[in-house]
This record gives structure tokens, C-alpha cells and sequence, in this order.
């Protein structure tokens, strides 16, 4: 009896043909799986990873804003330290390490030294004002500019508004003195003439408005003392060698204690009638101090300004800023 399933060689050949195509499918498949298998992980890694780093990044934000603080207390506490009476500029007090992060460093000096612009320019004293004049010729300012910027500085703290000095500029619309003392040495940089002068570097280290005018000796910059009428320079370098003592530092423990201005006119070897020509320009532990903290916290620093006055047992602040 005849059958139609035919068993020769060509259904045998359609039949391998059928394996192989399923075995492609299923290879196929299997590795379309992987594929999406592998891409899941790799999605999932990046997500971890990338939640990862925004951890880590959010830890590491929150341990420097801890540093931050940490070095703003430090500066904070080293200024405190600084305001008490008993604590003098070279006192070890002021130099803290606290653990292995937190210290500060505090520095105090004489507002005094420094030239009080106030003081120099009330009444326009030929001699107070030849201070600051002789001051800006030692800085390289040159002699045309220098009456330019001492003009222009005069009409601006004159009361007298009709006062007009040779080599300022006129009022305009644009310039206007403001008639009344500095507010801060920083105006300086509002007035004609000075602004060359107040875009260099430190130039500001040795003005000020807050002391209580004559130029304490015990605190002056070689600069300062080089400005006083009647003072050489070799005078000058000889005196700060004794003020400073050994370290050649002042503020420190070494340096020498002068008692009264009787002693630093010994020091400096003037007669009585030397001293006479700048005794009226000079003062004697004015008790106006600048006190610069700086706290630090790991590599963070932060640092607090402040002007202060101490004579008695509660120190007054005149200013304060962090910088």
C-alpha cells in the first residue's frame, strides 16, 4: 500500500535546515536577553554610582560648611581671647592649637603708628599735612602728583564748601567733595588724584581714622618715622632695632619697654630742643589696637578684623569685619 510521507533526501535536508533556523532563533533570543540583561545592569550601576557620588558629594559639602564654621569660631574665639585686658600683643595666649584641625592666630598692634588722616589733614597744619606729604614722597608718589592728591584730599574734608585749594579739581556734576572728615580710609579711592596710589597693593597698611591722632612711637612702621620732621634714617633704623628687640618682630615678648616718651627720646638720642620740633606729632601707647584673628579648621581659614579701643576694663569696639 503506498504512502505520500516521503523519507529521501531532500526532506531530510529541509528538516536539518528547520533545527538549524531554531537553533539560530533560540541563540538569537538567548542573546538579545543577555543584552538587555547586561544594559539593565549597566543602568543600574550608573544609577548607583551616580547616587553614590551625590552622597559623597553632599558629605563632602557638609564637612567643609563644618570646617567653615569651625574656622569662623576659631576666629571668633581668638578675637575674644584678644579683647581681654589682661592680654597684652605678645602674650602666648593668643597662638591656640586645638586638636589636629582647629587653631587660631591672632596679631595685635597700635592703631596708633599708623597715620591717622583726620588728624593730619584738621586745620591744614603746614606740619601735619608735611607729614602725609613727606609719607607719599617715600612711597615714589612724584611731586606734582603729590600736590594733586594733597589739594584735592584737603578740599575734600574742608568744611568750607566756597574753599577751593590750587591743584584740586572744581565741583562738577560728577565730583563732589563730600565737606566733612573721612568716614573710612577707603574713601580715599572717591577722591581725585588718588586712584593710582589706592590700586596698589597694601597701600592702605599704614592710614587710618581711628586713632587718637599723634603718631604712637611705640607702634610707627619705619615709614611712619621716616615722614617726622627732624628724623634721619639712621636714626630711624637704629631705633626700631632696640623697639623690636632680638626677633626683630614687633608685638613679642623680646621687645623693648619703653616707660614714658622721656625714654624713647633718650633711645633716639635727641636733644630737648630736637625733640621739641615733633613733640606735638607724637604720642605714647595710644590705646586704640587693631586685632586680626585668623581661624583655622583642616585647610579652611577665615579671619575677623577689629578696630578697638583699650583703656579700661571693658574694651570698646569701634569696628568689626570679617575679611
Amino acid at each position: 500500500m503506498g504512502s505520500n510521507y516521503s523519507t529521501g533526501p531532500n526532506t531530510v535536508l529541509k528538516d536539518v535546515d528547520l533545527v538549524k533556523k531554531r537553533s539560530l532563533i533560540s541563540k538569537s533570543i538567548s542573546g538579545a536577553a543577555l543584552m538587555l540583561a547586561l544594559w539593565a545592569l549597566f543602568l543600574l550601576s550608573t544609577m548607583v554610582i551616580s547616587w553614590a557620588l551625590d552622597i559623597d558629594s553632599r558629605l563632602v559639602l557638609s564637612g567643609n560648611a563644618n570646617r567653615v564654621l569651625a574656622a569662623e569660631a576659631m576666629a571668633a574665639s581668638g578675637a575674644e581671647v584678644a579683647l581681654h585686658p589682661s592680654i597684652a600683643p605678645g602674650s602666648p595666649n593668643l597662638h591656640r592649637q586645638m586638636g589636629d584641625r582647629d587653631s587660631y592666630e591672632v596679631g595685635v598692634t597700635g592703631e596708633g603708628g599708623r597715620l591717622n588722616l583726620n588728624w593730619l589733614t584738621a586745620g591744614e597744619d603746614p606740619t601735619r599735612v608735611g607729614i602725609l606729604r613727606r609719607y607719599l614722597e617715600l612711597k615714589g608718589v612724584e611731586l606734582n602728583d603729590r600736590d594733586t592728591m594733597i589739594d584735592s584730599l584737603l578740599d575734600w574734608v574742608s568744611p568750607n564748601i566756597g574753599l577751593h585749594h590750587l591743584n584740586a579739581p572744581p565741583e562738577t556734576d560728577d565730583y563732589h567733595p563730600a565737606h566733612a572728615s573721612l568716614t573710612s580710609v577707603d574713601e580715599l579711592k572717591k577722591i581725585f588724584g588718588w586712584a593710582k596710589f589706592t590700586s596698589k597693593p597694601g597701600w592702605d597698611e599704614d592710614f587710618t581714622i581711628n586713632s587718637s591722632g599723634p603718631i604712637d612711637l611705640v607702634w610707627a612702621s619705619r615709614d611712619v618715622l621716616r615722614s617726622l620732621p627732624s628724623i634721619g634714617d639712621d636714626l630711624v633704623d637704629r631705633f626700631l632695632e632696640l623697639r623690636r628687640g632680638p626677633d626683630g618682630i614687633d608685638g613679642t615678648a623680646d621687645d623693648t619697654q619703653f616707660s614714658s616718651l622721656a625714654d624713647i627720646q633718650s633711645v633716639l638720642g635727641l636733644t630737648p630742643e630736637q625733640f621739641q620740633q615733633i613733640a606735638s606729632l607724637v604720642g605714647f601707647k595710644d590705646q586704640i589696637f587693631r586685632i586680626l584673628s585668623m581661624g583655622k579648621s583642616g585647610d579652611l581659614t577665615r579671619s575677623l578684623l577689629m578696630i578697638v579701643r583699650k583703656g579700661g576694663s571693658i574694651p570698646q569696639v569701634i569696628s568689626w569685619k570679617e575679611l
